[in-house]
């Protein structure tokens, strides 16, 4: 090894980052033990590409220090030893971990890296303390070699800062995977809080839950709007470049409010079996205590229907003969849902095109929503038959509700008439819901909302 300080060939200037890289690596080629170590290249190139960051290297720069390493004909990185004999009598230097390839043999290895791009990074290399240069009197790479054929001295690049930075580099990229793996539990974790409080907030509204939250901002909560709008608050501020403590602080949140709402369906929950069970218990005292006969009418009246047929009152004129009723639905089919209001705010917040539909180009009121939801049913080509039934099973609106979704989603249903018709057909057998329907959407917007925002930053 040189005993002085290498410095680089032409107009090229001295740094000292290229002094301390030279002084640690003397420092590591001078320990007594340092000829003994061997580090395997390409498991030391694959924790260097994990930990470029730390270290302060590109990828293109990474892809010239592979091409560096391929010169190097062991997989093996180790120190000769040195005769210090030789050293002393003797200035230029030794053959250390010397590769010395031409400029054009390194950017074919390169995958054709151009000269000057691959110049830059070379220097990128140099100053990260990963290689040395070790210029020749004329700039040319190129190795001396004795009698024997063996390398005396040798002029290129040095490897020995790979050799000496080894464990650093090891614990770098071990603390990198650590923050990798912290960061990607986190997304995951804040995925899950995601999901969950939108399918809660979806329940809430169709079940008609109860709600009373205090805000962040102090004040309180009264509607499931305002939670959803609480909650596109919180998801608006994630984004894929942010930091571990960012996302920290975003999953505590969303986690907190998750568990808020969970407290609120658990709590409507426990009040609904405590009404039953004391309906129950009302129910059983009565019939212990009241055995008349006379009593049994109105009880007969109080009870569930059945779906099979019902009979009538004998009509005025028909001389006493009895006439049975139609029943309301054929036998064997379920009787349609009931119907579910949602806020109106909410639906026009989820729908926003049906607006230009109403009358002057806005809608303050259910009326105004239906009468819109008709001029676009005929705009949208559903037929006659398909929005009676869909107004028989959904009721006008609910199916006006569905009629301003089906065209915010504009292009991606091909035909309205038939995807209503699917939509009537789920909710006549009880398997169709509208809140999952305005949640989508209304995370669809929040989503390009945030979109738009990154690419407007």
């Amino acid at each position: 090894m040189q005993s002085h300080i290498t410095t680089p060939f032409g107009r090229r200037s001295l740094s000292l980052a290229m002094v301390a890289s030279q002084a640690a690596a003397k420092d590591f080629a001078a320990k007594p033990n340092a000829s003994e170590m061997a580090v395997h290249k390409w498991r030391l190139f694959r924790a260097l590409t994990e930990a470029k960051e730390p270290i302060g290297v590109s990828d293109r720069a990474l892809s010239v220090l592979h091409a560096l390493l391929s010169f190097h004909q062991e997989t093996a990185l180790t120190l000769p030893e040195s005769d210090p004999k030789a050293e002393s009598e003797d200035a230029s230097p030794g053959p250390g971990v010397v590769v010395f390839p031409s400029n054009r043999e390194l950017s074919i290895r390169a995958h054709g890296m151009a000269p000057a791009t691959l110049r830059r990074h070379l220097a990128s290399l140099v100053e990260a303390g990963l290689i040395i240069r070790r210029d020749s009197p004329n700039g040319k790479r190129f190795a001396r070699r004795g009698q024997g054929g063996e390398i005396e001295s040798a002029f290129g690049f040095d490897l020995t800062p790979l050799i000496a930075r080894a464990s650093e580099i090891e614990n770098l990229a071990e603390e990198v995977r650590a923050e990798n793996r912290a960061i990607a539990l986190l997304r995951e974790k804040i995925t899950l809080a995601r999901r969950d409080v939108v399918k809660m907030i979806a329940t809430g509204m169709e079940e008609g839950v109860a709600v009373a939250i205090v805000g962040s901002d102090g004040e309180e909560i009264r509607d499931w709007e305002g939670l959803h709008r609480r909650y596109l608050a919180l998801a608006g501020c994630y984004a894929r470049n942010l930091r571990r403590t960012d996302l920290e602080a975003l999953a505590s949140d969303l986690v907190a409010f998750a568990t808020e709402i969970q407290n609120l369906l658990e709590m409507h929950v426990k009040s609904q079996k405590r009404s039953a069970n004391e309906s129950q218990t009302e129910r059983h005292i009565q019939n212990q205590i009241t055995n008349h006969f006379d009593l049994e009418p109105s009880l007969r009246e109080g009870r569930v229907k059945t779906s099979g047929p019902v009979l009538g009152k004998p009509k005025a004129g028909s001389e006493g003969a009895a006439e049975t009723e139609a029943p309301s639905s054929r036998l064997g089919e379920r009787e349609p849902s009931p119907r579910r209001t949602y806020p109106l705010g909410m639906v026009l917040q989820a729908c926003p095109d049906i607006v230009d539909y109403g009358k002057r180009g806005e809608i303050s009121c259910w009326r105004d929503l239906i009468d819109a939801a008709a001029i676009v049913r005929s705009a949208l080509g559903v037929s006659p038959d398909a929005w009676k039934q869909a107004l028989d099973v959904l009721g006008e609106h609910d199916a006006s509700i569905v009629i301003a979704a089906i065209l915010q989603r504009g292009e991606e249903i091909k035909s309205a008439g038939g995807y209503l018709r699917v939509l009537t057909g789920k909710a006549r057998e009880g398997e169709f819901s509208l809140g999952p329907v305005l949640m989508a959407l209304l995370r669809g917007k929040a989503a390009k909302a945030a979109r738009e925002r990154r690419q407007a930053g």
